[in-house]
């Protein structure tokens, strides 16, 4: 069944949108949108230290993604707006991997692939790293769910309740970095952002519970990735924002519901 490539890009886009969707309601609820994206941004730096070091891509991606989510902490608080801080970081992140990207002489690389994905190039091991970094990211984000959950919407009540929320920011960051560096072969460093806000943001005004907004960003996310593919193969079009574009559609849908309903 593996040998059929548009199987594989669909199970590669299955575990991205599953893994994708309850850090994409965190995403939302701390409203740290741009921060996914300064992280995303961050693995372009990744990829190009890994093929200069000759090292696996996926860990050194997760390092890149670390090193920015640290150097944005650091630097908040020191007489910069988060968003400031996000802003410099992110755009410097991405230009100083393209540089370094292009001075890599012998290597040969299509940048494009990595910036927008090439979900259709998805190889068996790829498949194993993606759902191996799936099943990592929901079994941390089961684990830490009622702690992440009170750390983020009331952060006074977290400590007195013995949960430290500086802490379980840092579990978010991690699952994050690792969204991104196994998403990086699906819809690229540029579109990751878009498959983490969406489905979430479309889910939500069809639920009323955390959890529930979480499995149905999921169940947005599956729908997008497999809507994308299928469409992308159609209209012979790129498959990465295809997914998005998906996306896009059904949040305009649901949020046209949920105008509906309240009315």
């Amino acid at each position: 069944m593996l040998d059929d490539f548009l199987v594989r890009a669909a199970l590669a886009g299955l575990g991205v949108a599953i893994a994708a969707a309850p850090l994409g309601c965190f995403v939302i609820w701390r409203r740290m949108a741009y921060f996914g994206e300064a992280t995303a941004h961050a693995a372009v730096l990744g990829v190009a230290l890994a093929l200069a070091l000759s090292l696996p891509l996926v860990p050194m991606i997760l390092l890149a993604a670390l090193a920015m989510a640290s150097c944005v902490t650091l630097l908040t608080g020191r007489g910069y707006a988060v968003d400031t801080v996000l802003g410099v970081t992110a755009h410097t992140a991405l230009a100083a991997g393209l540089v370094a990207v292009s001075l890599l002489a012998d290597v040969r690389l299509d940048l494009m692939s990595f910036l927008f994905g090439d979900i259709l190039a998805v190889g068996r091991m790829d498949l194993l790293t993606i759902w191996g970094g799936v099943l990592m990211v929901l079994g941390l984000t089961f684990w830490r769910w009622s702690p992440l959950l009170m750390a983020t919407l009331n952060p006074d009540l977290a400590r007195a309740s013995g949960i430290d929320p500086r802490r379980e920011e840092l579990g978010l960051t991690l699952a994050l970095a690792l969204v991104v560096a196994v998403a990086i072969k699906v819809v690229g460093v540029l579109l990751i952002t878009a498959l983490l806000v969406i489905p979430a943001a479309a889910a939500r005004p069809l639920v009323r519970t955390p959890e529930a907004m979480a499995v149905v960003a999921g169940l947005i996310g599956a729908c997008s990735a497999l809507g994308g593919l299928w469409a992308a193969f159609i209209l012979d079009a790129p498959t990465g924002p295809s997914i998005v574009c998906a996306a896009a559609v059904i949040f305009s849908i649901t949020t046209v519901f949920g105008a509906l309903t309240r009315r």
